[in-house]
């Protein structure tokens, strides 16, 4: 049946209208300056106040229930690189520090704990970053310290980390940073170096990617939520084209160009989760990192590939969840890429804190699913 052009017409305007939304929206985070804080409104006058009328009690004001904080320490600290002698001195990264408060089991008095590093994305700071994934909580039962190093807002007027920067593509910009950040924190705190590893979500998942594919050596596995493709953009133009389209003709070629730099480039374990209603970062962003991690850990057409699928929760259920599946590729017994697709989620943390932004209270647990993918590597080279 052939619907008529008035219908055909309508449902294109439609499509028109939400996508010249979306880029409204990612032009007002790559784009615009802050928002700015609503005028203060002169205060009024104390009114005396009466009794409620009968069987009409005044509601208590609403108040977010905070969950109450991992036990362990919360450190505030910052990295500054050494500056040389006649030159002026640099910028420094701030940074948050969980450090549990669990007693470490016997490997860990041997070798230290390990240590996960963990990028925030755009209009988010690493306290609400780690309060929305509760990270901290899971790294608690686990042994786990965890690095939050945070975007300053003289970098970025929304505190997004610059993944799309032919520079810092390249190595520059930030990544220096949370790379000394990362080696501060192990030289001052007993870390195993061969169990660091690094995430992040949006702009933080681009950032966490970069850093492990600039230094290779330093991280066991990568895990990477609503992130972009490595090595398009290089532009702000250029950033939301990839978040909306991915990167036409540089998927192959930036991994070949790490490669080319780095020809003793060992495995980087990497777990890619995404949500299948994410229209900031879609996933076509995924599919096309999978196919740079398949290229970048060279895996032969032998590789395994297996694939599970979770139904969603019960409809009302005290803890929702989306249907989600996951595929793991295996070279020789080991799981070098996990790729979970979550239904229905947008951009969003899955199964985080739902009253701060960019966290989804249904899960499967995205925190979760990282730290168990983590502790199945170890860094062996």
């Amino acid at each position: 049946m052939v619907k008529p052009a008035t219908t055909w017409l309508r449902g294109l305007l439609r499509a028109g209208k939400v996508q010249q939304r979306t880029t409204t929206r990612l032009a007002k985070v790559l784009f615009g300056p802050p928002a700015a804080k609503p005028a203060s409104k002169p205060r009024r006058k104390a009114v005396p106040k009466t009794a409620p009328t009968a069987g009409a009690p005044l509601a208590p004001p609403r108040v977010r229930k905070k969950a109450a904080p991992a036990p362990g320490k919360w450190l505030a600290a910052h990295y500054a690189p050494l500056v040389e002698r006649g030159q002026l001195p640099g910028r420094r990264l701030p940074y948050y520090l969980y450090l549990p408060d669990k007693e470490p089991n016997a490997a860990m008095r041997t070798r230290g704990r390990p240590l996960l590093v963990m990028l925030h994305g755009c209009e988010q700071s690493a306290t609400q970053f780690a309060e929305g994934t509760r990270m901290n909580r899971l790294a608690e039962r686990k042994g786990y310290a965890v690095l939050y190093p945070q975007q300053s807002l003289r970098s970025h007027a929304r505190r997004c980390w610059k993944w799309y920067d032919k520079l810092t593509q390249d190595g520059g910009g930030d990544v220096s940073l949370i790379v000394g950040a990362i080696a501060q924190v192990a030289a001052r705190y007993p870390i195993d170096r061969t169990r660091i590893y690094i995430g992040g979500i949006s702009a933080g998942a681009g950032m966490a990617h970069i850093v492990a594919l600039n230094h290779p050596q330093l991280f066991a596995a990568v895990g990477l939520h609503s992130g972009p493709v490595f090595g398009a953009g290089h532009s702000l133009i250029g950033a939301m084209q990839v978040m909306q389209h991915g990167a036409v003709g540089r998927v192959d070629s930036a991994i070949d160009e790490v490669l080319a730099r780095q020809p003793l480039f060992p495995h980087l374990p990497t777990m890619l989760i995404q949500g299948q209603q994410d229209h900031v970062v879609r996933p076509v962003n995924q599919t096309q990192l999978v196919r740079q991690s398949i290229r970048l850990n060279r895996m032969p057409a032998t590789t395994v590939v297996t694939a599970q699928r979770w139904p969603p929760g019960a409809a009302g259920s005290r803890n929702p969840a989306h249907g989600y599946a996951v595929h793991d590729y295996q070279v020789a017994g080991e799981l070098l890429l996990r790729v979970a697709q979550i239904e229905r989620l947008e951009h969003a943390w899955s199964g985080g804190d739902a009253s701060l932004p960019f966290n989804a209270k249904a899960g499967p647990d995205a925190s979760k699913m990282l730290l168990d993918f983590f502790a199945r590597h170890q860094r062996r080279y």
